[in-house]
């Protein structure tokens, strides 16, 4: 049986991947997206910031999108790839779990990250809930309640103080000495509230956030609870392909997600920690448009070769053979 052949295979079915699939399905490109139906967001109840669609559930945005897509001839592919590898051309072979390999002449992966937080108990079990990482993100929708924000990290510092732009009632939970003078005075100027101790565990009643239990028996009460996440970028199919990466791990792109591997492209979390929703389907959109013309750079090369092949098999045609040629 032969492999299917795409004009591209996005992997990643999220906002970046559906959007990217939008723009090449109306370029009248050939296109798969190869998606494992895992979103990111999916514990996530509403999708904030995202122009005209705020307040819409992340499962509702995805599943406008695909009905967009298929519209335009697009392929979705329930599927997880697991494999991306040189053929020996200028294609990339495919290789799915489920419904074996497919050919692509070019590759956008959008496949996001993954959110490493604390093991601390109870805190999976919250989180997008009331346990939060993304005050742009859920910060309107606790506004002027009693917040947490669990630090430990010199980012977290900056962290909580943007934290501070929705309550005015906002403790920070740091580990015993890891605060300088010059960061408690800060916090102090702005009345964050400073708890020291390590969580322990996360206190539920009703079904309802309600504090944070500390080592040494200390209980700090809160609403929400605000935890900077470590992102990790879900880039094996890029490292696999060579792709270069930084030192923490991060896919290197250039202009429009283009990757050090030629015919490969990245676009959304996977390259972009900061990226929300409305940013990675910007950067999806980008990304599309930049492959459709890469592949017509490629096109016009074929149309070239082949239509030179012709005029050279036409011109040999209209010359006279040796028997013309005697005959004249």
């Amino acid at each position: 049986m032969e492999m299917p052949i795409y004009d591209v295979v996005v992997v990643g079915g999220g906002a970046a991947g559906l959007s990217a699939a939008l723009v090449l399905g109306r370029a009248r490109r050939r296109v798969a997206v190869i998606d494992a139906g895992e979103p990111r967001n999916a514990p996530a109840a509403h999708m904030q910031g995202f122009l005209s669609r705020d307040g819409l559930p992340p499962s509702e945005l995805l599943a406008f999108g695909r009905a967009e897509v298929e519209g335009y001839g697009v392929s979705l592919i329930p599927d997880v790839a697991t494999q991306v590898l040189h053929d020996g051309t200028s294609r990339l072979r495919v290789v799915l779990r489920e419904n074996g390999p497919i050919h692509a002449r070019r590759l956008l992966v959008a496949t996001g990250l993954r959110d490493e937080i604390p093991d601390i108990p109870g805190l999976r079990e919250r989180w997008a809930r009331d346990v939060l990482h993304c005050p742009y993100c859920h910060g309107f929708e606790v506004r002027d309640q009693k917040l947490g924000v669990l630090g430990g990290s010199p980012a977290a510092v900056r962290y909580v103080q943007i934290v501070r732009q929705w309550s005015d009632d906002l403790v920070y939970i740091a580990p015993a000495g890891t605060l300088s003078a010059a960061e408690c005075h800060q916090l102090a100027a702005r009345g964050i509230t400073i708890a020291e101790g390590t969580a322990r565990q996360i206190l539920v009643e009703n079904d309802h956030l309600c504090g944070v239990a500390l080592d040494g028996g200390q209980t700090v009460s809160c609403d929400a609870l605000f935890v900077p996440p470590r992102f990790v970028p879900n880039c094996d199919l890029l490292a696999g392909l060579g792709c270069d990466l930084d030192e923490d791990g991060w896919p290197i792109t250039g202009a429009d997600g283009l990757t050090s591997v030629a015919g490969v492209w990245a676009a959304g979390n996977v390259a972009n920690a900061r990226a929300q929703v409305i940013t990675a389907a910007g950067e999806g959109s980008a990304a599309a448009i930049a492959i459709n013309a890469d592949l017509v750079e490629e096109d016009v090369q074929n149309a070239v070769r082949t239509f030179d092949g012709s005029r050279s098999t036409s011109e040999l045609s209209n010359e006279p053979t040796h028997l013309q040629k005697e005959l004249l």
